[in-house]
């Protein structure tokens, strides 16, 4: 069998060993697993998840791959005002769906989120997420779906994948991003924070706190629809502040976030907007 399915997650395999877990509870993948191209051998574990995540649905999950969706940060527009910081697509329990395709190249399912009693009491814009995962032997494909049913209203969000990517963050490089105009949420005052800078490294590294929005994500990246580029890793300076970050975790992953969060992407009424990200080894 291609999946296995258990009251709170569902994992995902591949005839060639590679496999992914992901939790109902805010469809966060928390493992994928795959082996390098090159070198045959056991799969490789590709996320960082901090052993002091909280896994029993109590609160978001640090690591993996979280979902931020309708707002990324501190809410900022007038339909979002109610809502905690990034939202409440991660703190809530999604359904499976179905399975999407089941053949020699990979697997993938389709998980779903819509208003409940929970999410009505501080959101009230009627829509649709639909998330697919999808497993091949040396990638990794996570699709956010947005849909608008509403006849008349149109629907504006900020959507974000928060990657936590398992890498030595003090040897990381991260390209192209070279001349990409950034905002640096490090800053100290609102308008330093606000404020556009051009990037001059070829090679941008994590080795101090890094919390860096880039714009127009470069085309070089497996995206499909989102527009920006989000770079962070907290190192000692913000991650020992953090409750469920293990010891020194910082220093074990970067966290490498597509999303559409320079302003808000707007949806018709009936229109759906897709946000893809596929990660390769």
């Amino acid at each position: 069998m291609p999946y296995e399915k258990t009251d709170d997650r569902i994992v995902l395999k591949h005839p060639r060993g590679a496999t992914a877990e992901i939790l109902l509870f805010g469809a966060t993948v928390t493992s994928w697993r795959a082996r390098e191209r090159a070198r045959p051998g056991d799969p490789i574990e590709r996320l960082f998840v901090s052993s002091k995540a909280v896994l029993d649905g109590s609160k978001p999950v640090r690591g993996g791959i979280p979902i931020v969706f309708p707002c990324f940060g501190p809410p900022e527009h007038p339909d979002h005002v109610k809502l905690a910081q990034h939202g409440f697509a991660r703190n809530e329990t999604w359904t499976f769906d179905r399975v999407v395709t089941d053949n020699d190249a990979g697997v993938s399912v389709r998980l779903l989120l819509r208003p409940n009693s929970t999410i009505v009491k501080q959101y009230t814009k009627d829509f649709q997420l639909a998330y697919i995962v999808t497993l091949a032997e040396h990638e990794l494909s996570t699709d956010i779906h947005v849909s608008n049913p509403s006849p008349s209203e149109a629907l504006e969000f900020q959507a974000l994948l928060h990657t936590y990517i398992r890498a030595p963050a003090n040897e990381v490089s991260i390209s192209p991003l070279l001349g990409k105009l950034y905002i640096d949420k490090t800053e100290k005052s609102l308008e330093a924070r606000s404020t556009l800078k051009e990037e001059k490294r070829s090679g941008v590294d994590v080795r101090t706190f890094t919390d860096s929005v880039y714009e127009d994500a470069p085309a070089k990246l497996k995206l499909v629809g989102f527009t920006t580029l989000t770079v962070w890793n907290p190192q000692v300076e913000a991650g020992s502040k953090i409750g469920d970050m293990e010891e020194k975790g910082w220093e074990r992953f970067v966290c490498v976030e597509p999303g559409y969060v320079r302003g808000f992407k707007k949806v018709g009424p009936g229109e759906t907007w897709v946000g893809q990200q596929v990660l390769a080894i």
